[in-house]
């Protein structure tokens, strides 16, 4: 039966065969197909990812946790004061020469007085003569009481020398007050020292004309320190000033002493900002036991001031100067661009601390292209 019908079996080979063949072309025009469809979507993405703009991202970051601030600073006395004379007149002598350690109401000069001590002989004079009148009226008003006794006299005119007694006694009383009154300021012909101290400066001499007042034509005679502590004025920028609080030590350097540090202690501060420089007046005290350190000496003031914690830190480099102010452009999640508006707290160079704004987590772009735009499509370079 084999045998007997061999052109049938010979056409099932064949036909086997050649669908085997065309299956096999049809897989392999299907490979072709799809490695080709493949391979133009690879070229399609390569070129759509040449035309996505590459940027390098950097993260906000905090400072350390404490920062030093330095600034110059006005070094004072304890107390200090300008002396004047109370008293008109011509300088007779002085006691105490520039450095000059003096005590409280040690004397420092004397001042020769010619016209008050001729108004006090003056006074002394109608001092003496208005109590002759009062004893004259004393003895008046004394005799017309009699009389009034006898009937001699009227009663208003026994009255009348009463009121005349009254008013010399009131006269006499003025006469008294005045004449205490210029010897109470004779007395400022001495001058003395308001308190313990060094004299800093002296203004006069022998002989020279003393006028009383205190003002910018007059010098001082003296001028008096009290150097036992130091009190320490520094300007603090308003961006420091929330940060400066009382009892808070901060560390001074002098100029001519560079390896010694000195601490002072915050007492007190103004309590405003100052509108004209935008700083807070910090006033600090420090002992000077010794007095090794001299007043009104140039000095800085360094402070060890805690950083906020929402300070963020950038390089300026990723700044956008744009015309509703700073900003800066971030990468969302879809790797398109947000621009952010921030406050810059302070600018160190190079870095710069944002205060608002901005999130520790934002993926901020550095040096970003001029033309940036919201919604800009962009690519990390500098990461996955």
């Amino acid at each position: 039966m084999s045998n007997e019908y061999p052109h049938v079996q010979v056409s099932r080979r064949v036909r086997t065969m050649l669908i085997v063949l065309l299956a096999a072309a049809g897989l392999i025009a299907t490979e072709g197909i799809l490695s080709r469809l493949h391979a133009d979507k690879m070229l399609v993405a390569a070129a759509e990812l040449r035309e996505i703009t590459p940027v390098k991202m950097i993260m906000p970051g905090h400072g350390a946790a404490k920062e030093n601030l330095r600034l110059p600073c006005t070094v004072t006395p304890y107390y200090e004061a300008d002396i004047y004379s109370r008293v008109n007149g011509y300088l007779k002598t002085w006691y105490t020469d520039i450095g000059a350690r003096v005590k409280a109401g040690q004397l420092l000069a004397v001042v020769e007085t010619p016209d008050l001590d001729e108004q006090i002989q003056r006074a002394e004079s109608n001092l003496a003569t208005q109590k002759a009148r009062l004893q004259l009226a004393v003895v008046t008003a004394q005799r017309w009481e009699k009389l009034l006794a006898t009937d001699s006299v009227s009663r208003q005119e026994t009255e009348e020398k009463e009121a005349d007694l009254k008013a010399q006694q009131a006269e006499v009383n003025a006469q008294e007050a005045e004449l205490r009154r210029l010897k109470v300021l004779q007395s400022f012909n001495r001058i003395v020292a308001p308190f313990d101290g060094v004299i800093t400066d002296r203004n006069t001499d022998i002989g020279m004309l003393i006028t009383t007042g205190s003002n910018a034509s007059i010098p001082p005679l003296f001028k008096i320190a009290d150097e036992h502590k130091l009190r320490v004025y520094v300007e603090v920028p308003q961006n420091f000033a929330d940060r400066i609080e009382n009892n808070m030590k901060a560390q001074l350097y002098f100029p001519d002493r560079p390896r010694q540090e000195f601490t002072a202690t915050v007492v007190s501060t103004s309590e405003a900002i100052h509108v004209d420089s935008r700083t807070l007046t910090v006033e600090l005290m420090m002992d000077n036991k010794g007095e090794e350190l001299m007043p009104g000496a140039y000095a800085d003031v360094a402070f060890t001031l805690p950083t906020p914690e929402h300070v963020l830190r950038l390089p300026g480099s990723a700044l956008l100067f744009r015309e509703g102010g700073l900003k800066v452009a971030t990468i969302g999640p879809d790797n398109r661009v947000v621009l952010k508006s921030i406050k810059v707290a302070r600018d160190l160079g190079k870095i710069v601390e944002v205060s608002s704004g901005l999130l520790p987590t934002d993926r901020v772009i550095d040096t970003p292209y001029d033309s940036i735009a919201d919604g800009d499509r962009v690519r990390i370079a500098n990461g996955k």
